[in-house]
């Protein structure tokens, strides 16, 4: 599915999904740099992120699949 990443003025990562007109905070990371790795969202869902550049500029948007259901 089609995922926005960004941040917002104060630092905090977001995932915006236009298909549910979802926004929500990143709770929690896999790895560091994010990509290629597995986030959480702050409604529970789980991410699965394509690997990218740590320095990757946001926003991007990427194709994410979603996992842990």
């Amino acid at each position: 599915m089609k995922v926005m990443i960004r941040r917002n003025a104060a630092g905090v990562l977001s995932a915006y999904v236009p298909k549910k007109d979802l926004e929500e905070p990143i709770v929690s990371m896999e790895k560091p740099e994010m990509w290629g790795g597995s986030v959480t969202l702050a409604n529970g869902w789980l991410l699965a992120l394509p690997p990218m550049a740590a320095d990757t500029a946001l926003p991007i948007t990427v194709d994410a699949r979603k996992s842990g259901e």
